[in-house]
């Protein structure tokens, strides 16, 4: 028997739009790239946002909080509002707009839920 959390639909559409694995956000994370178009405050070692969808990618479903459902719906709101619902892969008008969805996970050049594994 499987024992819903109250945030299986939002779980499930967060993993579709965030199509980075954790390895490869906290890699971009950590790129000065990364810091110049996201909501990065100084002295933080990466982007809150970005900091906070690698906590989620990190939990179970079964762990999830009240915070961690907020910022799974921030990021699909996001990416949804950048994207459009059909998130074809699409290089977009500037630079600046992908270096802000992949600091939250959406590489907008990458389909959505093609997300590699981790490892």
């Amino acid at each position: 028997m499987t024992v819903s959390t109250g945030y299986d639909d939002l779980w499930d559409e967060f993993h579709r739009v965030v199509n980075m694995n954790s390895r490869e956000l906290e890699t971009w994370l950590l790129t000065e790239e990364a810091t110049e178009e996201a909501d990065f405050v100084p002295g933080e070692r990466m982007p809150p946002t970005g900091a906070d969808v690698l906590a989620v990618l990190g939990k179970r479903k079964t762990d999830l909080d009240d915070h961690d459902a907020e910022v799974m719906a921030r990021v699909v709101s996001i990416v949804h509002r950048e994207r459009g619902e059909d998130l074809e892969p699409d290089a977009g008008e500037s630079a600046g707009w992908r270096r802000y969805l992949m600091s939250m996970g959406h590489d907008p050049l990458r389909p959505a839920g093609d997300r590699r594994t981790d490892g």
